[in-house]
């Protein structure tokens, strides 16, 4: 664990549509894309299809982008 986690726990989540039911309970989950640390209450962008949560929309559309691959 690192420096600037220490003393929090990662969650483990079920993304649903809309809403995300708790698995483990934690601080925080990481974003799929950047590995950045999430914490709970910030979390607003997942995919429920992937289960995996994005730190922003940015992130969101490179995820899918990644799943496209080139255009």
């Amino acid at each position: 664990m690192d420096r600037l986690n220490a003393g929090q726990n990662e969650a483990k989540l079920h993304y649903e549509s809309g809403d995300y039911r708790v698995i483990r309970p934690g601080d925080f989950v990481r974003c799929a894309v950047t590995g950045t640390p999430i914490p709970l209450d910030e979390l607003h962008y997942w995919s429920a299809e992937r289960q995996e949560a994005y730190l922003s929309p940015a992130e969101v559309l490179k995820a899918h982008k990644l799943k496209l691959g080139p255009q």
